[in-house]
């Protein structure tokens, strides 16, 4: 099915698993593709398809994309009556009804961005440990990974009305990557395998393609010039978008204290047994059958999200870790307050955190916020004071 015609110079076509550009004129194309990748100006056709599911991958071609990328492409191509030598490969296990296409447009000049995203267990933050190397004969596991990459991958295609150098087409590749990332940074995408925030998935593709013609080719796509500018604004809208679709991520499905913690170790379940270890019978029993709504509390959100912030600056040096009692106390209390209303006991709640907010590591930092949730929750039902927490 045509989903859509660009600038006159490339169709957009949906089938099945599979969303491919079909180039009407000549373009040079850049991607990551493991076969045609690099800089190509003989390609006629650049593809995305869904390869397996994405619960467990255990639903997926026997030509698998990594295994035997020339036998993948073959195989697709034929089933979609696509010629395999002039066409780039992008695999997921994202679904392509899910895909979204987002257009800028400034005078003669047009980008379209069609990204499809799925991050839900594949989400990483760049120099996270890896999980193989890979040698002469393959990928080879490497000893001591922990975690085992889940499915979850972000592929994006850029298209250009005007001929580029090919150093502002190798450029276009890197603004792209900086709008995927303020993406994420913007939704707070935790990584699955590092207490850091994601910056991409392992498996994110890209490729760009630039009309050939025979004006003067552009030399920059960077942040300054409006190429730029529209590469982002188009990658950005689409990846955002895709996300939402894929995944239901959004900036309200955000608004959750327990994901601004989960990157340090913890689980909704988990989050609420350390919550009610702080707690009575009663008020435990109370907290667990009304938990989403003080997880999804915006005022107890923005607490939360302020103390992993701090935390995050005093890990990457912007503030000092000799301050870190002081600043983690204070602000654990500012967590303490959102939940139980009393902001007049701001003092009396950063005395009582202030032993649980000397440690640095990641089980004590979760101790103290949940310490702080519980804190504030038992004032917000008793009139006793919680000092014995």
């Amino acid at each position: 099915m045509l989903i859509d015609t660009l600038y006159n110079g490339v169709e957009i076509h949906r089938q099945e698993k599979i969303l491919y550009a079909c180039f009407l004129k000549p373009h040079s194309i850049l991607s990551t593709c493991p076969v045609a990748g690099g800089l190509r100006f003989d390609l006629t056709c650049v593809y995305n398809h869904q390869s397996c599911e994405p619960a467990g991958h255990s639903k997926r071609l026997s030509a698998q994309p990594c295994d035997d990328p020339h036998s993948y492409r073959r195989t697709i191509c034929a089933q979609y009556g696509l010629p395999a030598e002039q066409c780039a490969t992008l695999g997921t296990a994202a679904n392509m009804h899910n895909a979204c296409i987002a257009q800028q447009q400034f005078r003669d000049l047009t980008v379209a961005a069609i990204c499809t995203g799925g991050v839900d267990a594949n989400a990483g933050r760049v120099g996270d440990p890896a999980t193989v190397v890979e040698t002469a004969t393959g990928f080879e596991s490497l000893t001591g990974a922990t975690a085992v990459p889940g499915p979850g991958t972000i592929n994006t295609m850029v298209f250009i009305s005007r001929s580029l150098t090919p150093g502002a087409l190798t450029r276009c590749v890197m603004t792209a990557t900086e709008a995927k990332v303020a993406v994420l940074q913007e939704l707070a995408v935790n990584s699955r395998y590092s207490d850091g925030l994601a910056t991409g998935t392992g498996t994110d593709q890209i490729a760009v393609a630039a009309l050939e013609n025979d004006e003067v080719p552009l030399t920059s796509s960077g942040k300054h010039v409006k190429l730029g500018e529209m590469i982002g604004r188009a990658v950005y809208e689409a990846t955002k978008q895709s996300l939402a679709r894929q995944n239901q991520l959004t900036p309200i499905s955000q608004c959750s204290a327990k994901i601004h913690l989960e990157r340090f170790g913890l689980n909704r379940i988990g989050m609420q047994d350390m919550i009610c270890a702080f707690l009575d019978q009663e008020l435990a029993a109370l907290l667990r059958s009304n938990f989403l709504a003080i997880e999804r509390d915006p005022l107890t959100v923005a607490a939360v999200a302020a103390l992993v912030h701090l935390r995050d600056k005093i890990s990457w040096g912007v503030l000092p870790q000799t301050c870190q009692q002081e600043i983690m106390a204070a602000h654990a209390a500012q967590v303490a307050c959102a939940v139980s209303g009393q902001y007049e006991r701001l003092a009396a709640y950063r005395e009582q955190l202030a032993t649980s907010a000397a440690t640095e590591d990641n089980h004590a930092f979760l101790m103290l916020a949940c310490r702080a949730l519980a804190l504030g929750f038992a004032d917000k039902w008793s009139v006793l004071t919680a000092a014995s927490l």
